[in-house]
C-alpha cells in the first residue's frame, strides 16, 4: 500500500493481492518508522467498515491514520474496473480529500517493477 499527503488531501494505492487482504480480513495496514524511538513512527491502514453509510472518511489517533471504506462499497469497487473510492470530509481547516485507488502498472518500469499490480488501462494506447 501507497500513501501520499499533499497539503489537504490522502491517496491510497492498493496493490490486487492488498486488496484481497482487506476484504478477507477487513483491515490493511503499514507502518514507516522514523528513528530508534518506538514512537517514532506512523501506521496508515485502511479498514472496512460495516454498516457505514458516508463513502470514506478517516480516523486519525497519535501515530495512526485510518481510512475509512463503507464495505459494501470496498467489495462493490474490488471488482469492478473503477479507479477508486472517492470523497471529502470536513476539517478544522476546511476539507480533506481522500481517494483509495488501485495501483496500476507503470508503463515505463520493468516487469519486475510492476510485480502485484493492476493492468494498466493505457498499456498499447497511442497518444
Amino acid at each position: 500500500m501507497k500513501l501520499r499527503i499533499k497539503g489537504d488531501s490522502l491517496r491510497l494505492r492498493i496493490a490486487p493481492s492488498e486488496v484481497a487482504r482487506l476484504l478477507q480480513s477487513g483491515r490493511i495496514e503499514e507502518t514507516i518508522h522514523f528513528g530508534p524511538a518506538p514512537d517514532a513512527c506512523l501506521t496508515y491502514a485502511l479498514e472496512t467498515a460495516p454498516g457505514q453509510q458516508a463513502s470514506v472518511t478517516v480516523r486519525s489517533r497519535q501515530h495512526e491514520i485510518t481510512v475509512l471504506v463503507p464495505e459494501e462499497l470496498a467489495r462493490r469497487w474490488a471488482v469492478a474496473e473503477d479507479v477508486g473510492i472517492y470523497g471529502e470530509m470536513p476539517t478544522a481547516a476546511g476539507r480533506l480529500e481522500l481517494a483509495v485507488e488501485k495501483d496500476f502498472a507503470c508503463l515505463d518500469k520493468s516487469a519486475a517493477d510492476n510485480q502485484d499490480t493492476y493492468p494498466n488501462p493505457n498499456l498499447g494506447v497511442n497518444c
